[in-house]
């Protein structure tokens, strides 16, 4: 093809025009064919693009599908996982509170008058009641421990009232009687209108209780008396080693199972495994994700899927980010986050083909799209080749004119089409309709169908775009968070370079981007230094918050000249008049005396301070307990005094010390504790703390850390210094 004098020599529309003038008689059939070859270019051309457009619509859009699934999946299961591992985590510390206010009454049960307990009552049906039952040949009337145990009923009382996560809380006593607060009075009752024995030691809680010796969460079992699926968390008490009682609290998951049931949609839903790999909670009926009371289900893991069951591990473990797993004959996108209160995970299942049917749902729209351009065209064409057969036969010269112009119309737009469309890539993805597709005609059509495709195709990857930028807003202002959290509290070291007869060290590491631990230090005058460390229930940003509101409160009474005492009765009225969320804060707060190293404290529900005086050991000092800031108005608190020598040190921590866990779910433990600190007796504060943290991190090695850990450590030099 050559260009002579600006006119174009060869070339189809060249060939076109040549044929009419060469083979006029045969006009009718060379156009015929001229059309069923540019028809079978033109499909070619629009199957061609529509191929290659397909293949990176289907890779761009499952890639970026895939990417969205995994940050909304994990990051809605780890939320999912929170939410419902803090409700245990509450119950947890009701029972915890129950188990401290028992061991009060029962260590001085000689000062306290014993209460008569009641048996149900069926007018109490539906209300909150405080009611006893006890074992076959038992005599309550003659139950010592009972009449002892019934001065808790107020506070059983009030806590049931203030909680929708309860659905009974009890007291358990050694010789076979129990004092619960529930709403359910009418169904101890048999046909006969007698109350029910109640087989106080034989149930599975007691013995799990007093076999551990400590703090436990049972399986899920049917409700002895509602048969309602549940499980208890119970602790026992002991009083100079001897158990005392048992205490504990009841949660029907009702709750929980018909949330879960309602997140059943499309292809997806969220299910919950226990500890032992087993299906709790499911909407579904049928198949191996079908839930099942703990003594009839299956352990996941042991079912002959090891893909499925190397997940239910790491899901087990820790967050697992997306995976594939293929189950029941269908694969599925999963993703786990634990539930580290009860050793439970939250996995959410989305079947993978319905993850990819938008996509599937978008090609066949487009091929439709091109498929119904392409018979347009061919439909259109065949009528405009008789047309121009019929004009060319009456009039030669217009015939030849309206060849050139028509090919010329018909050629030029789909050359530039098709270089358009191979000229497109992933960076420029965008076909736009230009000037010289307005033809009005069946390429017009088609130029459109592609713009259009394009343009859903651009402004779907927009949108994934705008929300994955929306994702990282909120890390951003969640770091930010972070920062700010940390400024607020001390952080300048040494913290008091012109004072020579102390030195004071602390640190803060949250378990998430903003925690509830916090510790202060300051000076109320030149002779007083106060210092606190607290834990505030919970943990995230509420927390944080709560976390704020009571330091400003408590540095603010402080700095009044208050005893500690007095400090912690002030806040507790304070927080306790504003406190709709039922939070509460633990805290110990001391005083030093500097010139005479006399050290006034009083602690509210904190973790017992650890002292050690010159030529000794690092000790427990088990202080009395107060109740927690923010539990119950009225509360009183107690001082003590401790006399510091030069040398002598203390170290304040918060549970999160003692409670950090290995991957085998052991805890640190207090004696370790004592043991890093003993190794370092001689340490400033802060290599004292440094080595505790070692200790704790050669520990856990690479678990997860569930709770926020802060420590404070003080090194008493002199009044004289």
């Amino acid at each position: 093809m050559r260009f002579i004098h600006g006119i174009k020599i060869g070339g189809l529309q060249q060939k076109i025009f040549n044929l009419m003038l060469i083979f006029i008689a045969l006009l009718v059939g060379i156009y015929s064919t001229v059309g069923v070859v540019q028809q079978k270019y033109l499909s070619r051309t629009v199957e061609e693009a529509s191929g290659e457009q397909q293949a990176s619509i289907r890779t761009v859009s499952e890639k970026t599908m895939e990417s969205a699934v995994s940050a909304s999946m994990t990051k809605t299961t780890a939320l999912q996982a929170y939410i419902a591992d803090d409700l245990f985590g509450d119950v947890r510390t009701d029972v915890m509170t129950l188990q401290s206010i028992a061991a009060q009454l029962f260590s001085h049960a000689g000062s306290v008058a014993p209460r008569e307990a009641f048996p149900p009552d069926k007018n109490n049906d539906g209300k909150a009641s405080v009611q006893m039952q006890h074992e076959p040949g038992v005599d309550p009337s003659s139950s010592y421990p009972l009449g002892i145990a019934a001065n808790m009923s107020e506070t059983m009382l009030s806590m049931f009232e203030n909680t929708d996560r309860l659905s009974s809380c009890f007291v358990a006593t050694p010789d076979g009687c129990i004092l619960y607060v529930d709403d359910r009075a009418g169904s101890y009752f048999d046909e006969n209108g007698n109350v029910y024995d109640f087989d106080v030691r034989g149930r599975g809680w007691y013995r799990q209780a007093t076999e551990a010796g400590g703090l436990i969460f049972t399986g899920v079992e049917s409700d002895a008396f509602t048969g309602i699926s549940g499980l208890v968390c119970a602790a026992p008490v002991y009083v100079d080693g001897e158990l005392a009682a048992v205490v504990g609290a009841d949660i029907f998951l009702t709750a929980i199972d018909e949330y879960v049931r309602t997140t059943a949609s499309y292809g997806g839903f969220v299910c919950v495994v226990n500890e032992n790999g087993q299906v709790l909670f499911s909407p579904n009926s049928e198949g191996i994700f079908k839930p099942e009371l703990t003594e009839n289900a299956p352990d996941l893991r042991g079912i002959g899927n090891a893909e499925l069951a190397e997940f239910i591990t790491a899901a087990l473990s820790g967050r697992t980010g997306l995976h594939t797993v293929t189950a029941d004959g269908t694969e599925y996108y999963m993703a786990g986050a634990p539930m580290p209160t009860l050793g439970w995970t939250v996995i959410s299942v989305i079947d993978r083909a319905a993850v990819n049917q938008p996509t599937v749902e978008m090609l066949k729209s487009y091929d439709e799209i091109n498929e119904n351009a392409l018979s347009s065209y061919r439909g259109n064409s065949r009528g405009a080749t008789i047309g121009l057969v019929i004009v060319t036969a009456a009039v030669f010269v217009l015939a030849a004119v309206g060849a050139l112009a028509v090919a010329s119309r018909v050629v030029k737009p789909i050359e530039h089409m098709t270089r358009r469309i191979g000229a497109l890539s992933s960076e420029d993805s965008v076909f736009e309709m230009e000037k010289i597709y307005k033809t009005n005609d069946e390429i017009e059509i088609l130029a459109e169908t592609f713009a259009s495709a394009s343009a859903k195709a651009r402004d779907y990857i927009k949108q994934i775009t705008e929300i994955t930028a929306e994702k990282e807003r909120i890390g951003t202002e969640l770091s930010l968070a972070k920062r700010i959290q940390a400024d607020m509290l001390p952080n300048t070291y040494p913290a008091f370079p012109d004072r020579a007869e102390f030195d004071i060290y602390a640190t803060m590491d949250p378990a998430r981007e903003v925690g509830g631990d916090f510790y202060d230090y300051f000076l109320i005058d030149d002779d007083h230094l106060c210092m606190l460390i607290a834990d505030v229930s919970g943990k995230g940003v509420p927390a944080a918050l709560f976390m704020m509101a009571s330091r400003i409160i408590l540095s603010g009474y402080a700095k009044q000249g208050r005893t500690p005492a007095d400090i912690l009765e002030q806040t507790n009225e304070t927080i306790c008049q504003n406190n709709p969320e039922e939070m509460f804060v633990t805290v110990w707060l001391g005083i030093l005396e500097i010139s005479t190293g006399k050290l006034t404290a009083a602690n509210a529900g904190h973790e017992y301070p650890v002292i050690m005086h010159p030529d000794g050991d690092f000790e427990l000092l088990k202080d009395k307990h107060g109740f927690v800031i923010g539990g119950m108005s009225g509360m009183k608190y107690t001082d003590y005094e401790l006399s510091l020598e030069p040398g002598s040190r203390v170290f304040l921590y918060t549970d999160g010390v003692p409670e950090a866990a290995d991957p085998e779910k052991t805890p640190f433990g207090t004696s370790r504790m004592l043991a890093a600190l003993n190794s370092r007796k001689d340490a400033s504060p802060e290599r004292m703390l440094g080595g505790v943290r070692e200790a704790v991190d050669g520990f856990v090695r690479d678990a997860e850390q569930f709770d926020d850990l802060t420590m404070l450590g003080l090194e008493y030099k002199g009044g004289n210094r």
